[in-house]
């Protein structure tokens, strides 16, 4: 008779435990250690035969040969089919996260139904929702006619069975996989044993069956994806939807994917219809921009192989507390604070007494080095109550010398300003990668100092004291 062991395992990391713990040892989560309990077969009989069989001899091939790209089916929506890398390869798992009504279903829907419009089969399972409510948004969204296979169930050997009768789908979407339980394991849903099961089983699907499966995951208070992180390493993709309610636009970002860059984001606008497609993202994170109001600057960026303006605020404000305030919204603070003490041990300017708040407008984060120079730009207009010119762009890195440091793809970046209207670029000393800039005046800045100078020299007499050298 099968002995049942009980093991303790954390929700949070999947670290295993043999008693109960308060807190996990492993990732520091406290209360996320629960009893689960296992079946242990003892070694004997047809399951001993089996693990001392030898194994079985596969062929080898070598680095030289003849390989093709992957087959991919498009998914018919072209902000979807840029983060995929050119959409959904046969076989593939993909692992959608994003936090409670972004839109994820929704968008879902749509690529869904993209797809069967287009003659292929398509499975839409729902572990959270009834067939009713699934059909609601689909009629909400005007997808009702489309030929999407639809069901809500939880077990996956049910839907394997199902999914695998007629004709092969192309396309699988699991929403969620933490409501998705298996008969293998003797664990209730969501727990970490019963999600690395259940996932390993819709996996091995896919790969058998050529079918693209997609799988909804819920993210956690933080932001990540929730359940055992050996789930992100057994799918070929993972990918987050980020975004909030205060902000009409979504933008997705591939964190790993095995067949495609991870790099590219996609950004969609949320409507009455559901989710559309931004075509020109620059537009409209720049869109009601004050252009006369000191301390903004615009930052010419890049997101894998696409160009993005946006908009930096900044505010400095004398601070009436003994620590002055440091907020940032859509950077990292320790960038700023680098920033900051650059321009205060070589450029002069005093700022240790007052508040900073930087703003990324229209909720995008920016992680690459180079808006450096626009943030600082916008610092120093702010402080000295000086507008910068409205047909301007930034882009550079700052080094803790107050050097501003080249970056890649500066001919990409002017390029997407000229296009939307600006005539000028404050940047580093070109590596001679410039190439044609599109008739953008570019303005080279060798050091911080240079800037603050220039920042200073538009300001009026009253304020340019509270920036000038030394």
């Amino acid at each position: 008779m099968a002995k049942r062991n009980a093991v303790f395992i954390c929700q949070n990391c999947g670290a295993v435990y043999n008693r109960w713990k308060g807190k996990c040892e492993a990732c520091g989560e406290w209360n996320s250690v629960v009893e689960e309990t296992s079946d242990a077969t003892p070694m004997a009989g047809p399951a001993a035969t089996r693990l001392s069989r030898k194994g079985r001899v596969f062929p080898m091939e070598g680095l030289a040969g003849s390989s093709k790209e992957p087959p991919r089916t498009p998914a018919q929506i072209g902000e979807l089919d840029r983060v995929t890398g050119g959409g959904f390869v046969k076989g593939s798992v993909i692992l959608i996260g994003g936090d409670p009504g972004i839109g994820k279903s929704t968008l879902l829907m749509q690529a869904s139904a993209a797809l069967a419009k287009a003659g292929e089969r398509v499975a839409y399972i729902s572990g959270e929702e009834a067939v009713g409510q699934v059909r609601l948004r689909a009629e909400r969204l005007g997808l009702a006619d489309a030929p999407v296979e639809l069901a809500a169930q939880t077990n996956v050997e049910d839907i394997v069975a199902t999914l695998s009768q007629g004709r092969t789908p192309a396309l699988a979407v699991i929403d969620s996989i933490q409501t998705m339980w298996t008969e293998a394991v003797d664990s209730a849903p969501g727990t970490v044993t019963q999600v690395r099961a259940s996932a390993q089983a819709l996996i091995r699907f896919a790969k058998t069956t050529g079918t693209a499966v997609i799988l909804v995951g819920h993210v956690t208070k933080d932001g990540q994806i929730a359940g055992p992180r050996v789930v992100e390493h057994m799918v070929d993709a993972v990918i987050s939807f980020e975004g909030d309610n205060a902000h009409h636009f979504r933008i997705m970002r591939a964190v790993k994917n095995r067949f495609g860059p991870t790099d590219e984001i996609g950004v969609f606008e949320m409507t009455g219809k559901g989710l559309a497609e931004v075509g020109n993202p620059s537009a409209l994170f720049l869109e009601g921009r004050d252009v006369a109001a000191p301390g903004t600057a615009v930052f010419a960026g890049m997101e894998g192989t696409r160009p993005l303006l946006v908009e930096v605020q900044a505010l400095v404000a004398p601070s009436s507390l003994g620590t002055p305030r440091r907020a940032v919204v859509g950077w990292d603070p320790a960038r700023l604070s680098m920033v900051v003490a650059v321009l205060e041990a070589h450029a002069g300017l005093k700022l240790g007494m007052h508040d900073i708040y930087l703003n990324i407008a229209g909720g995008l984060k920016i992680t690459e080095p180079a808006a450096d120079l626009a943030a600082a730009a916008a610092l120093v207009s702010s402080l000295s109550g000086a507008p910068l010119p409205a047909d301007a762009v930034f882009f550079g890195e700052i080094g803790l010398s107050g050097a501003v440091r080249p970056v890649s793809q500066a001919p990409t970046r002017m390029k997407e300003a000229a296009k939307l209207g600006f005539s000028s670029a404050v940047t580093p000393v070109g590596r001679g990668e410039r190439g044609d800039a599109s008739g953008l005046d570019a303005r080279e800045i060798p050091h911080i100092g240079d800037l603050v100078g220039q920042v200073a020299a538009r300001g009026g007499r009253g304020r340019r004291a509270a920036v000038e050298r030394g």
